[in-house]
């Protein structure tokens, strides 16, 4: 495939004609509100962009996913896009209407700009540049999606892509926002619950009951020290930087210290008490776990099960991992756990090797970005998310190989007076062009990426 002679001056040219298009695009996606869920007006209209545009093919698929192809060869390289978003907040911190907003010469306004139907419009035109330029790799057709519900359950889109729709790429970009980056991997996470039992009695004579909010308390207190302790022998409980350490993760310390220590924070608390004179019954607490390399669902629950004040209370604490069982907005039901596995690739790997050439090509071996933008990409062009995206599941649960490239800014995701950048639209899709062409699959014997993460995977649950 990369045998072929690239004109970048005629990518990046055509890439910048289509930079107004894009803009209109972006800002009629973002007119649509599309909360998790809430995705069919947005899906309409990319439904219509590509049509439009001249897709060979456009499906909605019975999730709700937006899906376009362009070529009619038998293999797949995907570009993903989620196009779903968080909520509003509080309006009062909003300058501008989010739904309707506003564009400079530089930048758009509005829910979704960054995070991350920005990435759609650029992903949808480098297609519609690809057929345009005939740099539709022979053999293949490109497959852009418009996902749904990510911001709800990410990667479930695409566990009913692979599962249901039967499709399998051979590898897929993510257009997550990566601030001028390429994205090789980033921690995975996991949403565990911890209940408590206890028994109710009159407030007056608390000794009588058997308070589940005290209970939690020394649970929370665990909570706390597993992820701010250091891991010294002496340490009662070893606190999470242990992974980082080859001691402690002797296979995986160094794809874990280049994607972070894991971390862990309770993020809700529940309770029942028959009233505010009584002793509370039973409680209940949430635990965000954000996982590295070498932590896997089984070893985080373990953890949590082995604090020494959840084995204190034995038989009346159950610790579990939440599931997701939402209606998608066509109705249908996907049930997964909430887990999310972490992923990684090699830096040489064909596909990540592909976009740092591309870039290079391009424009050069450091991130670009507007001037407004540039002080927080003062960074490697070759990093990771801090965030989590649908790659949980493309790579994280299937082996299918993933690399980020997005337009936006990764502040900008779920904050109020979100905006995105025009010059990063025309980046990304000359970026999408060039990477997908200069990319060389593995030769037979080769070790590829999915090799690299399946030896990091003994935790698939479905």
């Amino acid at each position: 495939m990369a045998e072929k002679q690239l004109d970048y001056d005629k990518i990046k040219e055509a890439a910048k004609a289509y930079g107004p298009d894009m803009t209109a695009f972006l800002r009629a996606m973002i007119s649509h509100p599309s909360e998790s869920c809430e995705e069919k007006e947005v899906v309409e209209c990319i439904k219509a962009e590509m049509e439009k545009l001249g897709f060979d093919e456009v499906v909605v698929d019975g999730l709700g996913n937006v899906i376009g192809y362009m070529g009619t060869g038998d293999k797949i390289i995907a570009i993903d896009s989620h196009i779903d978003t968080v909520g509003i907040g509080n309006i009062e911190n909003w300058e501008a209407d989010p739904y309707k907003g506003y564009e400079t010469e530089d930048l758009i306004y509005g829910r979704g700009g960054s995070d991350q139907e920005g990435g759609m419009a650029s992903a949808t035109y480098a297609a519609k540049i690809m057929k345009d330029m005939g740099l539709i790799p022979e053999g293949y057709k490109i497959m852009v999606v418009g996902s749904v519900q990510e911001e709800d359950c990410d990667g479930m889109c695409w566990q009913y892509i692979y599962n249901i729709d039967k499709v399998r790429p051979e590898f897929v970009i993510s257009t997550e926002p990566t601030d001028g980056g390429i994205y090789r991997g980033h921690r995975g996470r996991m949403e565990i619950r911890v209940d408590v039992r206890g028994t109710s009695c009159h407030g007056s004579a608390p000794d009588r009951g058997d308070n589940a909010i005290y209970k939690m308390a020394d649970i929370i207190a665990n909570v706390r020290d597993l992820n701010n302790n250091g891991c010294d022998e002496s340490t009662e409980i070893r606190g999470l930087v242990k992974m980082l350490d080859p001691k402690y993760n002797p296979e995986h310390w160094e794809d874990a210290r280049f994607l972070g220590r894991g971390t862990c924070t309770v993020s809700q608390i529940y309770f029942t008490s028959p009233s505010r004179c009584a002793v509370a019954d039973s409680c209940s607490i949430s635990i965000d776990r954000r996982m590295t390399a070498g932590e896997t669902y089984k070893s985080c629950l373990k953890e949590i099960e082995d604090l020494p004040a959840v084995k204190k209370y034995g038989e009346d604490v159950t610790v579990s991992m939440y599931m997701y069982d939402r209606p998608s907005w066509t109705g249908e039901v996907y049930e997964t756990e909430a887990y999310f596995p972490t992923w990684i690739n090699k830096a040489d790997a064909p596909h990540v090797k592909a976009m740092v050439e591309a870039h290079h090509n391009l424009f050069g071996d450091t991130r670009i970005g507007p001037d407004v933008a540039m002080g927080l990409r003062n960074r490697p062009l070759l990093d990771k998310w801090t965030f989590s995206t649908n790659c949980v599941s493309i790579q994280g649960r299937y082996g299918i190989p993933c690399v980020g490239f997005g337009p936006g800014a990764e502040s900008q995701a779920h904050a109020p007076n979100e905006v995105t950048y025009k010059q990063d639209l025309v980046t990304a899709a000359a970026m999408y062009v060039a990477g997908i062409n200069l990319y060389e699959p593995p030769a037979a014997g080769e070790t590829s990426a999915t090799e690299f993460r399946a030896e990091l995977t003994d935790n698939v649950i479905r």
